[in-house]
């Protein structure tokens, strides 16, 4: 009993909670042989009450009997299987009941999705968009309903039934990409010119023009400069960008790119990728089409595959973000809601939906590359080693 109030305690760290113990002031006549004999009895059959009721009150009561709706876009990416894993296990384990769907990156089935667990009795709806302006039906059935919406990872557009935002800074997410490449390549040193092409995100992802303005913000000083030259003349977000992230779409893209431009022989220095869906694409495509020096290849998210790119040396780096970090803040949250707490964030200025600047909280992603992932991925256990053979 012991051990296990002890669990609940410590899996529900993030909300106050208070233990009550129970007494009786009533006066005892009795003789000592007699009050011993009775003060014994009693505390065999408080005991179990006690217990009972100090577990009880462990729960915190903003857990009890309240239902969590959680919306991943897909299980197609690797992260969002992660996400949706950690998110449940942390909700789980705070006492919460948890109604976790994906929706296979159909907006659609997303929106229905929603809608069942608001009428399912969610109590709070935590919402990663496959496309962050598509549902404003459900947004506004979770409004009518009182219930508050906390966006995950992306931002939920233009609707004012948004809470809160939980996510990576995303502009430094691109600022670590970018930083990467002028190390990598010691552009503030080298005379150059060397040769780069860009494949950005998804348009119909808030957070896909973050990541692009972050690493170009970084490196667009270098294309003035005529040090980096994008041979393709495809620089914009609109003319690199890659709809639902798909691996398929980049590594079409790529191949053209490379048939156009870099088939006479022409080097390839660097590859600016903005996750590692995209970079598997352009790797898949480098491995078919170019036979010249390997180039530096970004990414995001450290999926299996590409740290296995990372280390047979076809990916550079990849974005490390953490999902449990999140899931934790998204659970602290969750939990200050519902005991009528001021909520944690650490970014008022930045989010702006359309309808206004959403209260958010960012958290700092890392990069890994050859030299650090085993520190960063193994040794912190979010993954074995055999993962990665």
């Amino acid at each position: 009993m012991k051990k296990k109030l002890l669990s609940m305690i410590l899996a529900t760290s993030m909300i106050a909670t208070v233990l009550v113990g129970c007494g009786s002031d009533s006066a005892q006549t009795a003789a000592p042989a007699e009050e011993a004999a009775t003060e014994e009895a009693a505390a065999e059959e408080e005991a179990p009450a006690e217990d009972a009721a100090a577990e009880e009150e462990a729960a915190p009561a903003a857990a009890a009997g309240t239902k969590v709706g959680v919306s991943m876009p897909t299980k197609d990416l690797q992260r969002w299987n992660q996400d949706g894993a950690n998110m449940q296990a942390e909700l789980e384990a705070a006492g919460y009941e948890v109604d976790l769907q994906y929706a296979s990156n159909d907006v659609q089935t997303q929106v229905s999705q929603i809608e069942n667990m608001i009428s399912g009795g969610a109590n709070v709806l935590v919402i990663a968009a496959i496309e962050g302006s598509s549902l404003g039906e459900a947004l506004d059935m979770a409004k009518a309903a009182n219930i508050p919406v906390i966006a995950y990872d992306r931002l939920l557009m233009n609707s004012d039934a948004v809470s809160y935002y939980a996510t990576f800074d995303n502009y430094m997410v691109g600022t670590k990409q970018g930083e990467y490449i002028v190390d990598a390549l010691d552009l503030d040193n080298a005379a150059g010119p060397f040769n780069l092409e860009i494949t950005a995100g998804d348009p119909g992802d808030n957070n896909a023009g973050y990541f692009y303005n972050g690493a170009m913000d970084v490196l667009k000083p270098y294309i003035d400069e005529g040090k980096l030259v994008v041979v393709s003349g495809q620089v914009s977000f609109e003319e690199t960008a890659t709809p639902t992230w798909a691996t398929e779409t980049a590594q079409s893209r790529a191949e053209n790119i490379l048939s156009s431009n870099y088939a006479d022989g022409t080097q390839i220095d660097v590859w600016l990728c903005s996750n590692d869906s995209t970079a598997l694409g352009v790797e898949n495509a480098l491995a078919a089409n170019y036979n010249g020096e390997y180039p530096i290849v970004t990414g995001q998210d450290c999926d299996i595959e590409n740290v296995k790119n990372m280390i047979a040396g076809k990916q550079s780096m990849s974005i490390f973000k953490d999902t449990r970090t999140l899931a934790s803040q998204v659970v602290k949250m969750v939990g200050q809601i519902l005991s009528g707490e001021t909520v944690d964030v650490n970014d008022t200025e930045t989010y702006d939906n359309g309808t206004g600047v959403i209260p958010s909280y960012l958290c700092e992603p890392v990069f890994a590359d050859i030299n650090n992932y085993k520190e960063l991925l193994i040794d912190s256990g979010y993954y074995a080693e055999s993962d990665l053979q």
